[in-house]
This record gives structure tokens, C-alpha cells and sequence, in this order.
């Protein structure tokens, strides 16, 4: 066997989801699954770390240590589901919490201490995987268009791959091997601020809440002006462009709109957004395949089908075999398997950098 965790911590915030995958012979075999939810001061905190504030050094070290010790939790539980003992897997790969994501100014911050992660769980840590991208003039992201090859690729198909967490993600494998993908701006994030204004929970469950609303096209107009939407790719963005401020802005003279009905667009501005990219960069694809949050969102699954139209059929990665809470955690194990190997693990092509480069920063059990 050639046993590699991957643990992933996105935009949402709602935790880690964990894998444990036997890469023997190239091909990838999940073996375990887990997910541990941030406990609230620790997510307090990283809310807070997403923008500029009092002794951030400290206070970002500390919620790396807290960061760490999540993770050894998700590791402890795929090894006691697995039956497997920390010797048996030859690495981790964490990806940590994005704070910064700053590709423009050459740099990007995902949080964890990856010493002390090593240190728990007695099993080489890997982290820090987006940097040497960005050091290669790339922006660091999105980095799963390279797993998603690897994965779930089809030589003579178009295969395209929307990872819907905080940020919308796409990859598109087209039929001749080539790949592109870029950010296409908001997932869940804003739906997910809105609805922990409102309704005082972390998401809309299934859309529910959007579905009971109706679009305001007016609105939907003012937030497509976002200037990001019109960058051709290689491009990437988080909650340092998408945020609370950011809705709050576009809101101004829509006061008398009601919740349900913002709640619908901000739905509508995520599947149009991905949409757009597909029928620029996708064109002749006839599936689409959603993993992340998103894809247990009814109301934007529906939206999607939607704005693709019918030529296109939308469904999760489950239709590939792979678990949507999992497809992300998935392709940080691959990271690692690549690191452990010395290849490398960006696509030029998707993240702009001038040349492939073996990613992430390794601490010794």
C-alpha cells in the first residue's frame, strides 16, 4: 500500500474534512472519510483573522496551533475507522485555513502549524502547498485541476469539475488532455453570510430559503459589475475580494428588498458566474460535475441546470465514484503523494506560474 492522508479546510469555515487514500499502483482508493467542524472560539477567530485587526501575529499563531490540533483529531478518527497505525501512512497533506490570498503581491497564507500537526500525529506533515506557485509567478490557485486530471480525466471526453465551496471553482479537462480552470468568483460565501444574518444558520440548507424568494434582477446587475467577473483567467479570489463589506456595499438601495429575495439572487449570481465560465472555456462539454458544499444545495443545482440549458447535464462527482464532501481533501492526498515523490503538482496552464514546480513545505515526523 502507499498510504496518504489529505485534510482540507476551505472558505466556508465549516471544518475539516479528512481522507485516507491508498495511492498503490497510481490508482486512488479512499479507505476512509471524516469530518470535524471547527469548535466555535476557534471559528470565532478565524472569522475574525479574514481581515485586519489588533496583534494578528499572535492571535494567527495561536489559531495555527488550534488549527493543527483539529486536523490530529480528523487523522486520529480515519486511522481508528481504517484500522491503519500512524506508520503506515507516508504523509499528510494539510492544506490549513486561507486568511490571505494575495497571489497579485506575491504571497498567500494558509494557516497551520505544520511542525505541531507532525508532532500529534507522528506522520510527515505537508503543507504550505501554495506558495511555490505563487513564488513561480502563478497565483496559487485553484491547484485541484491537476488532481482532478489525474482522477477523474478521460482521454477523448470534456469532462468539466465545478468545486463549489466558499469560492466556485472549475476545471475543465477537455478531450485532447489540455486543462484550464480559474476561481469564478462566490460559492456559498455570500449565500452563507446572508443566511448567518437572517436566519441565524451557517447555510442554506438544500436552498430551501432561496427557493422561496425571487430574483431582483436589479440587484443581480449591480452585483455582476464586480470588475473580477470580466478578468480573463489565469485568476483567483477569496474572502479578501468577497465579503460581509463587499454585499453590504452592493446592497445600498435595496433596504426594502426582502431577505428571501437576496438570498435568491445571491443563489442566481453564483450559478450564473459558473455558468459564464463554462460556456466561455467549456464549450463543448455535455456534463458538468459539482463537488464541495454546493453540491447539496437543490436550489443552486436547479439555477445551474438553468443557465447551462439543456445541452449540458448537471450532476455531482458521485456520478464519477467519488464522494462530493470528499473530492477536495482527495486532491490535497494527491498533492502529497506528488510531493513525496519530488513531481510536481500545479498545472501552468491553470494558475498562470512560468513553469510546473513541486509544491509544499515539509515537516519531518
Amino acid at each position: 500500500m502507499s498510504l496518504f492522508i489529505g485534510l482540507m479546510s476551505g472558505t466556508s469555515l465549516d471544518g475539516v474534512d479528512g481522507v485516507l487514500v491508498d495511492f498503490w499502483a497510481g490508482a486512488a482508493r479512499t479507505m476512509a472519510s471524516h469530518h470535524v467542524p471547527y469548535p466555535p472560539a476557534l471559528l470565532d477567530e478565524l472569522r475574525a483573522l479574514q481581515a485586519a485587526s489588533d496583534n494578528e501575529l499572535e492571535r494567527e499563531a495561536l489559531a495555527g496551533n488550534g488549527i493543527a490540533e483539529v486536523y490530529a483529531q480528523c487523522v486520529a478518527a480515519l486511522l481508528e475507522q481504517s484500522g491503519m497505525q500512524a506508520a503506515d501512512v507516508r504523509a499528510i497533506g494539510a492544506h490549513g485555513q486561507t486568511i490571505r490570498h494575495r497571489p497579485e503581491l506575491g504571497f498567500t497564507r494558509q494557516t497551520i502549524n505544520g511542525a505541531l500537526l507532525a508532532e500529534l500525529t507522528g506522520i510527515d506533515a505537508i503543507v504550505d502547498f501554495r506558495s511555490r506557485d505563487v513564488a513561480a509567478g502563478g497565483q496559487g490557485a485553484p491547484l485541484v485541476p491537476a488532481a482532478h486530471l489525474a482522477l477523474f480525466g478521460e482521454h477523448g471526453k470534456t469532462r468539466v469539475l465545478a468545486n463549489i465551496g466558499g469560492i466556485a471553482n472549475i476545471s475543465v479537462l477537455q478531450a485532447n488532455g489540455h486543462v484550464t480552470g480559474f476561481d469564478t468568483g462566490p460559492g456559498n460565501v455570500l449565500i452563507d453570510e446572508w443566511t448567518r444574518a437572517h436566519l441565524g444558520k451557517p447555510y442554506d440548507d438544500g436552498g430551501a430559503w432561496a427557493a422561496s424568494g425571487r430574483l431582483l434582477p436589479d440587484l443581480l446587475a449591480a452585483l455582476l459589475a464586480e470588475p473580477y467577473f470580466a478578468l480573463p483567467p489565469p485568476k483567483s479570489t477569496g474572502r479578501d475580494l468577497f465579503h460581509a463589506d463587499w454585499l453590504r456595499a452592493r446592497l445600498a438601495g435595496f433596504g426594502s428588498a426582502a431577505p428571501a429575495d437576496v438570498a435568491a439572487t445571491l443563489t442566481r449570481l453564483t450559478a450564473q458566474t459558473l455558468a459564464a465560465g463554462i460556456h466561455t472555456h467549456a464549450a463543448g462539454a455535455d456534463a458538468l460535475y459539482v463537488c464541495g458544499g454546493g453540491a447539496y444545495n437543490d436550489t443552486l443545482l436547479r439555477m445551474l441546470a438553468e443557465e447551462l440549458g439543456a445541452g449540458v447535464k448537471v450532476q455531482t462527482t458521485q456520478a464519477l465514484g467519488a464522494d462530493p464532501s470528499h473530492v477536495e481533501a482527495l486532491c490535497w492526498a494527491w498533492l502529497a503523494w506528488r510531493f513525496d515523490d519530488r513531481k510536481s503538482g500545479n498545472l501552468p496552464s491553470v494558475t498562470g506560474a512560468r513553469g510546473e514546480r513541486v509544491l509544499g513545505a515539509l515537516y519531518p515526523r
